[in-house]
């Protein structure tokens, strides 16, 4: 609890003010990753960290390329105590790379950063494309949807989204088939 506890502080500190929808976006998607406490055993406090950390990148703070997850990722590496794994799980969250390679940073991006265990990159995506901008849970559909239309579909997000939505409704799918697995309840 004290990791968990520790990254919603700093979460908190980075966007609560300056930006109080992209905190409640991060409190949802720790709210979801909580959720799949009962497939991620032992990596259940993991993945809820790097749930509520996953968007700090947008603080302006730490705006460096306007990357957010690479943004977020240097930041947390420089920070003391911050667990490796949470930093990959950061910098690659939500299918990075396909938008590191719309802005021209995917060869930064791999360089720097390991991808992270399978699992917990489909737990995270699972919880970021599972809740709205406003932290409520939606689908993985609905979510696409909601970003295209937010950013446009010309747009370097509306691209990316794109080409990455197969991945997410996979992951979905692969999150939601674990659950089920166990006869644990599925989220949205």
């Amino acid at each position: 609890m004290e990791l968990i506890t520790w990254a919603h502080e700093l979460a908190e500190s980075l966007l609560a003010e300056p930006l109080p929808r992209r905190w409640a976006h991060s409190c949802g998607v720790q709210e979801r990753a909580r959720g799949l406490a009962p497939v991620l055993g032992a990596d259940a406090e993991l993945l809820e960290a790097a749930a509520v950390l996953h968007d700090i990148g947008y603080s302006p703070q730490l705006v460096a390329t306007g990357f957010h997850p690479l943004d977020g990722a240097r930041f947390l590496r420089t920070v003391e105590h911050a667990d490796e794994r949470i930093v990959r799980l950061v910098a690659h969250h939500s299918c990075a790379l396909l938008e590191a390679e719309e802005r021209g940073l995917r060869g930064e991006l791999e360089a720097e950063f390991d991808l992270e265990q399978p699992h917990l990159v489909d737990a995270l995506l699972y919880s970021d494309m599972h809740t709205t901008p406003n932290g409520g849970p939606t689908t993985s559909t609905d979510r696409v949807a909601e970003i295209v239309g937010r950013y446009g579909s010309e747009s370097i997000v509306g691209r990316f989204i794109r080409r990455a939505e197969p991945e997410i409704h996979a992951a979905s799918r692969r999150v939601n088939r674990r659950l089920a697995d166990i006869g644990a309840p599925q989220p949205m």
